[in-house]
């Protein structure tokens, strides 16, 4: 089976996620799409993050009735900070029968030459770019790479940090957010 990772955060998980996943299972020749919820993110202050199950919970709310994708809390148990290197490697060994490939968005693209082992991700595994407004430029060292794919998905602007900034100030964010995750946010007065 041809798995694609989206790895993020998911604080919280939306409807843009939600698109962009859904897109790649259904226009892309993966099977399958795992929404890899991650613990700590390197670049990324974990005080701002909520439990590490609650965003478990809402995109297990989010992907529920969608056929190709799934939740996964496989880096919960890995060493802290993850590593999306250390996170292959040990997937590929667990699950020899797939394939894992990266999905990410054009500005993680631009800074992938400073991630860790980056050679080796690209040596073993594809990645799936899906578009984003952008100024910058993507690094030329990726253009025309045999295992890099830019995806012709909708660009969707629309960030978790926004919406978390918006419930904070009391705005009504329900349209933005899978209707199921919006009552759980709700019901437990996240980002408040």
């Amino acid at each position: 089976m041809k798995i694609g990772l989206y790895f993020g955060s998911f604080n919280p998980i939306h409807i843009g996620h939600l698109v962009i996943a859904n897109h790649m299972a259904e226009y892309s020749n993966l099977d399958a799409i795992w929404f890899v919820v991650t613990p700590h993110n390197p670049f990324k202050k974990k005080s701002s993050l909520l439990d590490n199950y609650q965003r478990l919970e809402m995109v297990f709310l989010a992907t529920k009735g969608y056929d190709k994708l799934q939740p996964s809390d496989i880096e919960f148990n890995l060493p802290q900070p993850n590593y999306t290197v250390n996170t292959l490697a040990y997937l590929q060994e667990k699950y020899p029968k797939h394939t894992f490939s990266l999905i990410m968005g054009e500005d993680n693209l631009k800074s992938f030459h400073k991630w860790k082992n980056y050679e080796i991700i690209l040596e073993n595994h594809h990645i799936y770019v899906y578009p984003r407004v952008s100024k910058d430029v993507v690094e030329t060292q990726f253009d025309g790479h045999e295992k890099i794919h830019h995806i012709d998905a909708p660009i969707m602007e629309l960030s978790s940090t926004f919406i978390r900034k918006a419930v904070k100030n009391s705005k009504n964010v329900k349209p933005m957010l899978p209707e199921n995750v919006w009552a759980y946010l709700d019901e437990m007065n996240f980002y408040r």
